[in-house]
């Protein structure tokens, strides 16, 4: 058993959590600044596929993750997350989500319908989600407390147990640090749900600096050269 792996057991990370089993999967697209990205411990590898209940984990390196659904997640360095049967566990780090991708801390449920969001969990397990667009709506995996619904353009931070600390709008200059910051720069890889992100910050955020993405590859006709024309 390899020094990493048995932090992850000691940590309880690889033990049995609410919405955790076994079916959900997640494959390596794209891995930057060095090799230190990990499936339970070992080494991962470009086009490598994890699956549920698999532990993904990042040293000083970064990477892109393409989900089961059809979602994309790009981890920051020193994250730990793990599949799950419905969602993924972010048990420390930072995640950017683009797409339809449920994800999950040690207290909450964060529950989308297509959107871009930013999920960031602490050591202590305190986190802070901050939705660029689209809505996700946060629920504890616990107790009775109703869950709260954040809209685009808002930052909704947790404590460790699920309760809610605050909940405030981002600005201009919190967009910017996002979109200047490790979860953009550097990635060659498209984003499913860009288009939609670029619109909104277009409407609402107007001065904000968009970086350029690439734009997923369109299917051609059997006999035709040219791709099938998209319309938003």
């Amino acid at each position: 058993m390899t020094c990493r792996l048995a932090l992850l057991l000691a940590s309880g990370l690889l033990l049995s959590s609410p919405a955790l089993a076994a079916g959900e999967s997640a494959t390596v697209q794209e891995i930057l600044d060095g090799n230190q990205l990990y499936i339970d411990g070992t080494q991962a590898k470009l086009k490598q596929a994890a699956q549920a209940p698999q532990v993904i984990s990042t040293g000083d390196s970064r990477g892109q993750l393409g989900f089961e659904s059809g979602a994309v997640g790009r981890i920051n360095r020193q994250s730990l997350l793990r599949l799950g049967s419905s969602c993924f566990l972010l048990n420390k780090g930072q995640i950017l989500v683009s797409g339809k991708q449920d994800g999950c801390t040690r207290s909450s449920r964060m529950s989308v319908r297509g959107t871009n969001y930013v999920l960031q969990v602490d050591d202590s397990g305190a986190a802070d989600l901050s939705v660029l667009e689209g809505t996700v709506q946060v629920e504890p995996t616990e107790g009775k407390a109703a869950p709260v619904t954040v809209q685009a353009g808002q930052r909704l931070r947790l404590s460790a147990a699920g309760l809610v600390l605050g909940l405030l709008k981002l600005g201009l200059g919190d967009y910017q640090s996002i979109l200047d910051g490790p979860l953009f720069s550097g990635y060659t890889g498209s984003l499913p749900s860009f288009a939609a992100l670029e619109s909104y910050l277009r409407l609402n955020m107007p001065g904000v600096n968009i970086p350029s993405i690439p734009i997923p590859a369109t299917p051609s006709l059997p006999g035709l050269s040219l791709p099938i024309p998209r319309f938003f």
